[in-house]
């Protein structure tokens, strides 16, 4: 064999093949190309293997004489094949790779595919005999689908029955809990301001306030500056501009506000609590030093910067209030289009990706945010109805109401099952989530900080006292301004009682609701515990002859002993906070 550019050498021996039959002919040509990736050997023979392993090895000894010879000129060296045929005419592919300074014999498989191509004796049959014989003993579908197991039928279940109920109760958990913290705002907030200002008052001496006293304060702030520039708004410029448009761009409007509203969202999550930590730091740092300067520019810029984000992050949520209230009202009954639109895009951006579980468990909780926000977007609906609607108007607000929901709970059980589906996620997982939701709402400190529910509702109360402030004005009797005045705070006072009120329910669900799932665990382990002390096992059920207080006491006191959980629980939390 001789390479280009290499001296030429002796020619290797050739093996003999005594038994050979004259009439078969032998062809075997040996090549190798300097320069490129690969040297290649072919021949084809019918000998035995001892004989095809001599041919392999002398053509490595060749390449490796060659590669020897070129290796100043920066030669690469890649595969070397070698193909032959049996006795039984069955293809077999050998390939040599040189690697380093030695050669890898490879096999591909493929005997069974060349044997049916190059088998000759396959009856041929007609296309008739061929479809009776599939009709009589095959089957329809097996050549493109597989026979399932336990394991696909679980992942159906879950995906049908399993995962829809623990995702919509995970949802209006969260939601609830955004709601919560909507009235917190409204009630608790205003009321902390006026007891710090009555306290000034009283005393007559300034007090350096607190942390809490400057984050209220800044969120108060934050509150009547979103008010104030959301009352110079025309909503009905607004209103009578979007109701114009065709379908396709309201569909368009809307898509684009939600997209914004998200990215506000996210935006002042991480603003207030900066605005926070310039709060707690000004309230620690010593006076009259240098570092007392820094922070309080330091709170005046976030504080500034708050009002901002907020009042961006206002409007945009009052034109897209506004924007469904156009589609419901439309003549041309646009809200069905808008929602189909909407939601599917959303399923066709969300399932056919893949998200860890992380991932999962925050776009649970922006559902719970963009449920609330829609809630929000129903009371701008109704309060322009009280307004402006004229005949009968609340059998088909209800009718509209009822289908924006609807959709919205339909879309996020179906978008959540499918990412769960492909994403390899168990309908565990949600009542994981909804763990860590309960241990947020009881105040428990979290292993994750970025696994907790943020939700700011500053942006969503100025677009509600917006909204209800005509409201209440169109209530208030044109009276002399005394009596006006009158008015107004047996108003304020009212709405005050029944948002506190409001505001104690819920927070007495939640607490109840968080509790309950604890309660449930412990439940099971008590019956675990009864099953085994009358029944010797846990799926024994028998009479209980002495009551469960009484076998949880000390020994001393005529018990047998055992821990009573719900105590040894609460003894565990309270030495571990």
């Amino acid at each position: 064999m001789r390479h280009r550019g290499a001296p030429e050498e002796p020619p290797q021996p050739q093996p003999s093949f005594p038994h050979r039959k004259k009439k078969r002919k032998r062809r075997a040509t040996a090549t190798a190309t300097v320069g490129s990736t690969s040297v290649s050997f072919e021949t084809s023979h019918t000998d035995a293997p001892d004989q095809l392993n001599t041919h392999i090895h002398d053509a490595a000894v060749a390449c490796e004489q060659s590669k020897a010879t070129a290796a100043g000129d920066g030669f690469r060296f890649g595969e070397l094949r070698q193909r032959s045929v049996n006795g039984r005419d069955s293809f077999v592919d050998l390939a040599v790779t040189a690697v380093g300074d030695g050669y890898v014999t490879e096999t591909v498989e493929s005997l069974e595919l060349k044997r049916v191509l190059g088998n000759d004796s396959i009856p041929k049959r007609l296309p008739v005999s061929s479809f009776l014989e599939k009709v009589l003993h095959g089957n329809s579908v097996w050549s493109t689908t597989t026979v399932g197991d336990e394991k696909g039928r679980e992942r159906v279940y879950d995906t049908i029955f399993r995962l829809p109920w623990r995702c919509e109760l995970l949802i209006d958990v969260g939601f609830f809990v955004c709601f919560n913290s909507f009235l917190s705002l409204l009630t608790i907030m205003p009321t902390r301001i006026v007891m710090t200002i009555w306290r000034l008052l009283k005393t007559r001496k300034f007090k350096r306030p607190s942390t809490i006293e400057l984050s209220d304060f800044g969120c108060f702030l934050i509150m009547i500056c979103g008010v104030i520039v959301l009352q110079q708004i025309d909503i009905s410029l607004i209103y009578h501009m979007i109701r114009g448009q065709e379908t396709i761009k309201l569909y368009v409007i809307y898509n684009m506000l939600e997209i914004f509203d998200k990215l506000c969202q996210n935006f002042i999550g991480d603003v207030l609590p900066m605005l926070f930590h310039s709060a707690e730091e000004f309230a620690r740092c010593p006076l009259e030093t240098e570092s007392m300067k820094f922070w309080i520019w330091r709170f005046i810029s976030d504080q500034v910067l708050a009002v901002v984000a907020s009042i961006v992050h206002s409007f945009i949520l009052l034109v897209q209030a506004i924007t469904l209230s156009a589609c419901i009202v439309s003549h041309y009954n646009a809200l069905p289009a808008l929602l189909v639109s909407n939601n599917f895009s959303e399923i066709k951006s969300y399932v056919f990706k893949g998200y860890s579980k992380d991932n999962v468990h925050s776009m649970v909780y922006s559902d719970s945010i963009e449920r609330f926000h829609i809630s929000a977007f129903v009371l701008f609906v109704l309060a322009q109805n009280i307004l402006e609607a004229e005949g009968p108007w609340f059998g088909s607000f209800i009718s509209n109401i009822l289908l924006v929901y609807l959709f919205e709970m339909a879309i996020d059980v179906i978008k959540h099952s499918f990412i769960a589906k492909f994403n390899n996620i168990s309908p565990v997982a949600y009542s994981e989530f909804l763990e860590v939701l309960c241990k947020q709402t009881l105040h428990m400190q979290t292993e994750d900080a970025k696994k907790k529910l943020t939700f700011v509702p500053l942006a969503p109360a100025c677009v509600v006292i917006r909204v209800l402030a005509p409201v209440y004005a169109a209530s208030l009797p044109y009276n002399p301004l005394p009596w006006r005045l009158f008015w107004i705070l047996l108003f304020s006072a009212i709405t005050y009682i029944m948002l506190t009120s409001l505001k104690v329910l819920i927070g007495m669900v939640l607490q109840k609701h968080a509790r309950w799932i604890p309660k449930k665990v412990e439940d099971k382990l008590v019956s675990l515990q009864r099953r085994f002390l009358w029944g010797g096992g846990p799926d024994i059920n028998r009479i209980a002859w002495i009551k469960w207080d009484i076998v949880c006491r000390p020994k001393e006191k005529g018990g047998l002993g055992m821990k009573d959980i719900d105590t040894f629980n609460l003894a565990l939390l309270g030495k571990w906070r």
